[in-house]
């Protein structure tokens, strides 16, 4: 899901770009949206990685007693 959040985040920098040049304002603000979005994405993929992680080190220590 990283991946995906940096495709957003990818695809709102050229939309955001492609709105400076020509001067559309609805545009930015979508890249922008894409943009923060896309780190959400990365933020949440992060936390579930670290929860898992930490789920399987209680399990070894689990299984060890």
């Amino acid at each position: 899901m990283a991946d995906k959040g940096k495709m957003d985040q990818a695809k709102g920098k050229a939309k955001e770009a492609a709105g400076k040049i020509t001067g559309n304002d609805r545009m930015k603000a979508e890249g922008k949206m894409d943009q923060a979005k896309g780190k959400a994405k990365e933020a949440m993929s992060e936390t579930e990685e670290r929860a898992r992680g930490i789920q399987d080190s209680l399990r070894d220590k689990r299984d060890r007693t």
